[in-house]
């Protein structure tokens, strides 16, 4: 058993610039919602005992969301690519650790959004038969890396058909 787990590849982890993309998309969401509360309490609230009680909750749990959760999740981040299998390591309230054999891929997508040019990430998508776990994704990679792993499974694929 120990001469299995000293074979395996190393886990590897998200580029670096994914921990700012997390934490952009967190500030996307919560800054709104900041904002609004405070407009809230002073439309609403400002003359009353309640002032400046909703704000004060609701902006350091904001703060707490978009500076330490993102750093928790990408923490918590990982793949591998084993000599046949994609491995997907993901979660830190709910681990999930997926693992996708390459003979069960269906078809692969390296997909960049607008915030993934600005932090240089992509992800890759790869899909697979069957319902559950159909889709697994690999996030924060740079873009030559996401690509080499495409192809990688592409050329397994090709393989295995052959």
């Amino acid at each position: 058993m120990t001469a299995e787990i000293s074979e395996q590849p190393p886990l590897l982890r998200p580029e670096p610039g994914y921990r700012n993309l997390l934490m952009a998309r967190a500030a996307v969401n919560w800054l709104p919602l900041a904002i609004g509360v405070t407009i809230a309490d002073r439309l609403w609230l400002a003359q009353t005992p309640l002032a400046l009680v909703a704000p004060a909750v609701v902006i350091p749990v904001a703060l707490a969301g978009i500076v330490l959760l993102p750093s928790r999740i990408y923490r918590r981040l990982g793949y591998r690519i084993h000599d046949r299998l994609l491995q997907s390591v993901r979660g830190w309230l709910f681990h999930t650790d997926t693992l996708v054999p390459f003979v069960r891929v269906q078809h692969i997508d390296v997909t960049r959004g607008p915030l993934d040019k600005v932090f240089g990430t992509a992800s890759i998508v790869v899909h697979t038969a069957g319902t559950h776990n159909s889709i697994v994704r690999v996030d924060g990679l740079a873009p030559d890396r996401a690509r080499e792993i495409r192809d990688l499974i592409r050329e397994h694929i090709r393989t295995d058909l052959e």
